[in-house]
């Protein structure tokens, strides 16, 4: 397997609930960043109604007309029928491909032998597994979140023993997604019961900041979703994703700054890498510890200026 010269760029789906003014104004203007791949729809609640799949499809549409590659990103945690119902129509939409969050998803996709993208929470650590998946379709993979960089270029490593060419995706900058649950933590910090919600996360844009007795913002709460408190900011590390081999990086996206994080990152593949950090002045904290080998809340590069 060829290493790739150039790091392409993905926009992650948007993991909060945005209201559909907010969503038409980002991806209009997403439309312009230098991101070769977008991910849209819902991928973390089914109660999350505003949009439907004909307003993702619509959208997908105009940003496909811009050059961009779109890919639908199924919900990660299924809960009923309903979400069964609307998984399928996803997968069957025949315009874009879909990125896989759960097994019902990949049965769905590899039943009906259309090509997909495997999402983090598959959790593919190996090639054997990877090896599976690509005969039943899989073009493209992400890496688990909490993957080390080391563990990391084995696997790619190994994957090109074995003569696996599919593209390596790597979460690089957001609140890393950490764990879903069939309760809703919002719904709950409001005393509201999940099903009469009334939708408060959409209070929150940018999630809800759980903080420790220390007042370090451990969690960022996100409907039934868990994200990392501070923001994963892999853009130092581009160089060494473009080395090992690494095919995406993918940018979560955030209600305010995301445009500068954008550019930020194509600056990055470009080999400009201006010091001090110009993402410092968007992130009230940021980390990477995963990516090293530790904890995921630490900030290593933090740690080596100081």
């Amino acid at each position: 397997m060829s290493i790739p010269q150039t790091l392409q760029l993905s926009l992650g789906p948007v993991l909060f609930y945005w209201t559909r003014e907010r969503y038409a104004d980002f991806y209009r203007e997403a439309a312009d960043w230098p991101v070769e791949i977008v991910y849209l729809g819902e991928s973390v609640c089914s109660r999350r109604r505003d949009m439907k799949l004909d307003d993702w499809l619509g959208i997908g549409r105009e940003l496909a007309e811009s050059g961009k590659q779109v890919v639908l990103s199924s919900q990660t945690l299924i809960e009923s029928e309903a979400d069964l119902r609307d998984l399928r129509k996803l997968c069957d939409n025949g315009e874009f491909s879909v990125e896989a969050n759960d097994q019902s998803a990949l049965q769905r996709l590899s039943a009906a032998r259309v090509p997909f993208v495997a999402g983090a929470a598959l959790n593919l650590y190996n090639p054997t597994t990877l090896t599976v998946m690509a005969r039943v379709g899989m073009q493209r993979w992400n890496a688990p979140v909490e993957m080390s960089r080391d563990d990391l270029a084995r696997l790619l490593a190994d994957c090109r023993a074995e003569g696996l060419d599919h593209p390596c995706e790597v979460f690089a900058y957001g609140h890393l997604p950490l764990a879903w649950s069939s309760r809703c933590f919002t719904a709950r910090r409001y005393q509201k019961p999940k099903d009469r919600c009334q939708f408060v996360c959409q209070k929150h844009p940018e999630g809800l900041a759980l903080r420790s007795q220390e007042s370090r913002e451990v969690f960022t709460l996100n409907g039934i979703q868990t994200l990392s408190g501070a923001c994963q900011n892999l853009r130092h590390e581009v160089p060494s994703m473009q080395e090992m081999g690494v095919g995406v990086a993918r940018l979560s996206p955030r209600a305010e700054g995301m445009a500068e994080v954008v550019a930020a990152f194509d600056a990055a593949r470009r080999g400009d890498l201006p010091a001090p950090d110009p993402l410092a002045l968007i992130d009230a904290e940021i980390c990477d510890g995963y990516w090293h080998g530790r904890p995921g809340m630490d900030n290593t590069r933090s740690a080596s200026q100081s």
